[in-house]
C-alpha cells in the first residue's frame, strides 16, 4: 500500500482497513508512506513522497524497487498522485503488477493525460471520478471500476440516538485546503454557535484563522474511535468515509464536501451521494467549491424538524460500503492484474485415457501413452509445479494461487476410463501427483463414440461403480461430474441439460458419499445457460477446453484448459505449462475474432 500524505485522510483509513483485512486473510501487506496514524497491521516503511523534486523521485523509485525485490512484493496498490507515479516507475522495471485507487478529482495537464500512471487498472471510489479520469484524462474504459471506500459494517452498527440538553453538531475533517475553508465557511455564516454545541474533529493543525470561534467551538482533534466520538452527537457535518460511517451508526448526515452541498442525506438524494462521495466530487468537471452558504444555513436551521434515519437507507450504505465486499472486488482485481501484467496463470491440462502403446489409440486421439505421461510427470518434478485439486484449490483459496514460492498445476482427465484405475493410478503414486478425473455414469463405455453415425470408435471401458469409489478413496484422485451420457450440452434443451447434470451429480455423490466440487462440459461444448445450471447445481469450478477467460477467477463456470495430445513432447509440455501459454492463445483469439 503506496501513500503520500502528511496528515490522515480517507486514503489512510481506506487503505489500512483493507490492508487489515487483506492480512486477516492471509495476505502479508506492507505500507510506504510519509506519515501512518492508523492503527494497522503490517510493516510501514517511512518514504518522503511528498518531497517530489526529481531527485527525490529518483531515491523514491529506487527504494521501491529495493522493496519490491527484497520482500517479494508481488503487486502494489497505490493511493495517491504522488506515490502512484513513483509505484509505477518502479514496478515497470520490476514487472510488478499495480493498481491504483483514486479517491478525488485528478489533475488535468498535458503530461497527466500522456502519462496516467495508474498501472493495470484504477479503481475509483465513486462514479464522478471514475467519469472524470476516463472523460478529462483519456483512460480507457474498460481499465476503470467504481469500488468504493470500504467500511467495517460491524465496527460502525447503529448508535442509540444521542440524549443532549443542547444539540450537538461535529465538523468532521481535514481543516487544510478546500475543505479547511469549507469549515471557516460553515462555522462563520451556517451554523448558529449560540443554539447548538459544535465540535470539530481533525487530525490537521488548527489555523490561526479559527482562533474567532475558540469561545464557542470545540476542536476536538484526532480520534482514534470515531464511533465512541459520533456517539455523542446529534448531526455530522462532512463527506467521504465521514458521510458514510455516521450513516451506518445511523448518525443524521449533513453532506457537504469539497465539490457540492448535497444537504440531509436520504434515500432520495443517495443516489448523489454514492456518484460525489458524498460531495467530494463534482459531475461536471468543475474544480473550484461552489456553495449557496445561505442556503445551507437555512437547511441547517431546520435540523430540529429532520426525521430518524430510516432502516432502508442504513442498509443500503451498508450493501454499498461493507468492507468484505469491497475486498473481495479488489482482491478480483488483484488478481487480474497479476494474471495480465505477469501473463501467467495456473495451468490445467486435460487428457483422457491413458494406454500402453499407440495400439490402443482409438479413433480420435484422445489418449497419452503411459510412457509419454511419465515424461510428462517427470518434466512438471523438474519445473517444480505441485498437482493440486480443485477441492485443495478451495481450501487454499483461489486468491491465494499465486503466493510467492508456490508453483500449482491441476492435472485433469476426463471420462473415467478404467486404464485410469490401471495405469495412471500407480504413476499418481509413485510421483506423489494428484488429478481430477471426470465421471461419465449413464453408460459403462465410451458410447457416445461407438455409435458415432459418421466416425465410430472401438469400445474402451469406464471404471465400475467400485472401481471409482476406490480411485477415489486413494488420496490421490478427485471425481468431478461429467454428465450422465456425454452429449454436447448446447445442443440440448434446459430440462434435459439440467437431468445431464444434477442427476449425473446425485448418482456420483451418492456414490462417493461427498459433495463434487467441480464439473467438465463434455467437448468443452456449453451456452450461458449451461453454465448457469452448473453453477446451480452446486458446482464451484466448471472446467471448458480452449474457451473462457485468461484469468481463473473471471468465470468460474468456464475455466480453461488445456488439451494434451499423444504427440505432446517434454519440451511441448514445458511451453504450455511454463506460465503464459493460455495468455498467448487467448490473445491471439481475440485478435482473430477482431480481424
Amino acid at each position: 500500500m503506496a501513500l503520500s500524505q502528511l496528515e490522515v485522510t480517507g486514503a489512510e483509513v481506506y487503505a489500512t482497513q483493507v490492508g487489515d483485512r487483506l492480512t486477516q486473510r492471509g495476505h502479508q501487506v506492507f505500507y510506504v508512506s510519509d506519515t501512518l496514524s492508523c492503527p494497522h497491521k503490517g510493516q510501514h516503511f517511512r518514504l518522503l513522497f511528498n518531497k517530489r523534486s526529481l531527485p527525490r523521485r529518483v531515491w523514491h523509485v529506487l527504494y521501491l524497487i529495493y522493496l519490491i525485490l527484497r520482500y517479494k512484493i508481488q503487486l502494489v496498490h497505490a493511493h495517491s498522485r504522488a506515490s502512484g507515479w513513483s509505484s509505477y516507475v518502479a514496478c515497470k522495471l520490476t514487472n510488478t503488477p499495480m493498481v491504483t485507487s483514486v479517491h478525488g478529482r485528478q489533475p488535468v495537464h498535458r503530461s497527466r493525460k500522456k502519462f496516467h500512471a495508474l498501472g493495470y487498472h484504477a479503481v475509483a471510489v465513486c462514479e464522478n471520478i471514475a467519469q472524470q479520469i476516463i472523460r478529462d484524462l483519456g483512460v480507457p474504459r474498460e481499465q476503470v471500476s467504481v469500488v468504493r471506500n470500504g467500511v467495517d459494517s460491524q465496527q460502525f452498527s447503529p448508535l442509540p440516538a444521542a440524549n443532549n440538553d443542547k444539540p450537538i453538531i461535529q465538523i468532521i475533517g481535514r481543516l487544510t485546503g478546500p475543505k479547511g475553508e469549507l469549515v471557516y465557511q460553515l462555522l462563520k455564516q451556517c451554523i448558529d454557535l449560540n443554539t447548538n454545541k459544535v465540535q470539530v474533529v481533525s487530525g490537521s493543525h488548527v489555523d490561526k484563522r479559527f482562533a474567532e470561534f475558540e469561545d464557542k467551538v470545540e476542536f476536538c482533534g484526532y480520534s482514534d474511535n470515531i464511533r465512541s466520538t459520533i456517539a455523542q452527537a446529534d448531526l455530522i457535518i462532512g463527506a467521504g468515509r465521514v458521510a458514510m460511517e455516521a450513516l451506518l451508526c445511523k448518525k443524521p448526515v449533513f453532506a457537504v464536501g469539497e465539490a457540492k452541498a448535497l444537504g440531509y442525506i436520504s434515500l432520495d438524494n443517495l443516489p448523489a451521494a454514492l456518484a460525489s462521495n458524498f460531495g467530494d466530487v463534482a459531475d461536471d468537471g468543475k474544480t473550484e467549491l461552489d456553495i449557496d452558504y445561505s442556503n445551507l444555513a437555512e437547511q441547517l436551521a431546520s435540523f430540529g424538524e429532520q426525521h430518524q434515519l430510516s432502516e432502508q437507507l442504513v442498509a443500503a450504505i451498508k450493501a454499498e460500503y461493507d468492507l468484505d465486499a469491497v475486498c473481495q472486488k479488489l482482491l478480483e482485481t488483484y488478481q487480474s492484474a497479476y494474471v495480465y501484467t505477469k501473463q501467467q496463470e495456473v495451468p490445467i491440462i486435460m487428457y483422457h485415457r491413458v494406454t500402453q502403446d499407440d495400439s490402443q489409440k482409438g479413433a480420435y486421439g484422445t489418449y497419452v501413452t503411459l510412457e509419454r505421461l511419465e515424461e510428462h510427470f517427470q518434466t512438471i518434478k523438474r519445473m517444480g509445479l505441485s498437482p493440486i485439486t480443485f477441492s485443495e484449490l478451495a481450501e487454499i483459496g483461489l486468491e491465494h494461487r499465486f503466493n510467492h514460492g508456490k508453483r500449482y498445476i491441476i492435472l485433469t482427465f476426463d471420462d473415467g476410463y478404467q486404464d485410469n484405475f490401471d495405469l495412471l493410478l500407480p504413476l499418481l503414486k509413485k510421483y506423489q501427483f494428484k488429478a481430477v478425473i471426470y465421471a461419465v455414469t449413464g453408460t459403462d463405455h465410451n458410447r457416445w463414440d461407438v455409435e458415432h453415425p459418421t466416425k465410430p470408435d472401438q469400445r474402451f471401458e469406464l471404471m465400475s461403480h467400485q472401481t471409482m469409489r476406490e480411485i477415489d478413496q486413494s488420496g490421490y484422485v478427485e471425481i468431478g461430474g461429467h454428465t450422465l451420457n456425454h452429449p454436447k450440452l448446447a445442443e440440448l434443451s434446459e430440462a434435459e441439460q439440467q437431468q445431464e447434470i444434477e442427476q449425473n451429480k446425485a448418482e456420483l455423490e451418492s456414490l462417493l458419499g461427498r459433495e463434487l466440487t467441480t464439473f467438465a462440459y463434455p467437448y468443452g461444448n456449453h451456452n450461458q445457460q449451461t453454465k448457469q445450471l452448473a453453477k446451480q447445481a452446486g458446482y464451484t469450478f466448471t472446467v471448458a477446453t480452449d474457451s473462457g477467460p485468461i484469468g481463473m477467477h473471471q468465470d468460474l463456470q468456464q475455466i480453461r484448459r488445456i488439451v494434451m495430445f499423444p504427440s505432446t513432447t517434454k519440451f511441448g509440455l514445458w511451453r504450455k505449462i511454463k506460465g503464459n501459454y493460455t495468455y498467448k492463445k487467448a490473445s491471439k483469439q481475440a485478435r482473430q475474432i477482431d480481424e
